[in-house]
């Protein structure tokens, strides 16, 4: 805290703050390599606890919360959520320590091209486990939803993410980074291979646009796939690497002609939701869950022919471009982040209360009762 990685972040944030002032006490589990200040103790309302993490990619994640959780069975609250399943193992440590938790299964994480075999086949485990060993399941998109009905017979509750509204904005850093209002194309992406920035890329130089490319976003882990990214550039690309800068940052959705969504594995993406609330129009990978966001206001892409007659359309057709960029608008306020926050507090009063019953089912399977507010303080903990 402050949010600066990625959509988790940015849900505990949002959420986080928002829960502490309704009189809620937040704890939230900091890494303290991702963390600007370890000694910063509380943010917003909520208290943080920094704990290190092995800096290994395969054990980053579970190394945190582990120590996390031996924190909390000390400490106690009266509901925890969990976030990613890839922590799945930790589980029954909470359930027999008799404290309510419910897990954010995130989006189809074995699916990324990142993990090898090994790394697969964790996450495939880690998705029955985690449906066993909680007391209810998140799922932040519909496509995730049907996922765990049809995979699993499991029951999840579908909470979003909530979208910044970006009133218009006159750009005031654009021209440190070489670029003018509406001239120009965007990514904004972890550079992954789920993302698919390559395909945009490549079907971008197939085109003939003639406003310039703009890629934002780095590796997190070091691997070539950011280097196969940059040979299939020509001069018309331009990387501006992770800009961690908001403001700037929102000023890059805001003025683009349009933004390109590559995300193809991870239910609704806050950085989908934070472009069309800047009004940004959106050409998005062929998916569910982005269509489930975009429907009739997005232009969909699934290989780089598609991206290059996208791409020379947009610049072809600016009027159409801004009446998706106002679509685009009135979509992004139907993802509010207090009522992402009611679904959030509504869970955790019915997690305290324990009216989330277990399923036998198949002897792995959770269904959650639906959830309901009950004028009550709780204590929080993610």
């Amino acid at each position: 805290m402050p949010a600066h990685y990625g959509g988790f972040e940015t849900c505990v944030e949002e959420v986080g703050r928002r829960l502490a002032e309704r009189g809620h006490l937040v704890t939230v589990y900091c890494r303290t390599g991702n963390s600007p200040d370890k000694a910063v103790k509380e943010f917003d309302g909520m208290r943080l606890v920094h704990l290190p993490a092995l800096r290994r990619r395969s054990l980053e994640t579970l190394s945190h919360t582990g120590l996390s959780v031996a924190h909390l069975l000390a400490r106690r609250a009266d509901a925890t959520i969990v976030f990613n399943a890839a922590n799945a193992p930790w589980l029954p440590l909470l359930r027999l320590a008799r404290l309510p938790v419910a897990t954010h299964m995130d989006g189809l994480e074995w699916k990324r091209a990142k993990w090898g075999p090994v790394g697969k086949r964790y996450y495939r485990w880690a998705e029955r486990f985690a449906v066993r060993f909680s007391n209810a399941l998140i799922a932040d998109a519909a496509g995730i939803r049907d996922y765990y009905r049809t995979t699993f017979d499991a029951a999840t509750e579908l909470i979003s993410y909530g979208a910044p509204l970006l009133a218009p904005q006159e750009p005031r850093q654009l021209a440190s980074v070489g670029l003018v209002s509406g001239q120009y194309h965007l990514v904004v992406a972890r550079l992954e291979p789920e993302n698919h920035v390559h395909t945009i890329v490549e079907g971008y130089v197939r085109s003939s646009a003639k406003l310039p490319l703009i890629v934002v976003g780095s590796t997190p882990y070091g691997h070539g796939y950011d280097q196969k990214i940059r040979e299939a550039a020509d001069t018309r690309v331009k990387f501006l690497g992770g800009v961690w800068d908001q403001d700037l940052l929102d000023e890059l959705y805001a003025n683009a002609l349009v933004y390109w969504h590559g995300h193809s594995v991870g239910g609704t993406n806050p950085s989908l939701l934070r472009a069309i609330g800047a009004g940004a129009a959106t050409n998005a990978f062929d998916v569910n869950f982005n269509r489930e966001v975009l429907g009739s206001a997005g232009r969909y892409f699934r290989n780089p022919d598609d991206v290059a007659r996208l791409a020379e359309e947009s610049e072809a057709r600016p009027a159409g471009i801004r009446t998706r960029g106002s679509q685009a608008r009135e979509i992004a306020a139907r993802y509010d982040w207090d009522v992402v926050t009611d679904g959030y507090e509504a869970l955790c009063y019915a997690l305290d209360s324990r009216t989330l019953t277990r399923a036998q089912g198949r002897g792995r399977n959770n269904r959650a009762a639906s959830v309901s507010q009950v004028p009550d303080e709780s204590r929080v903990a993610s």
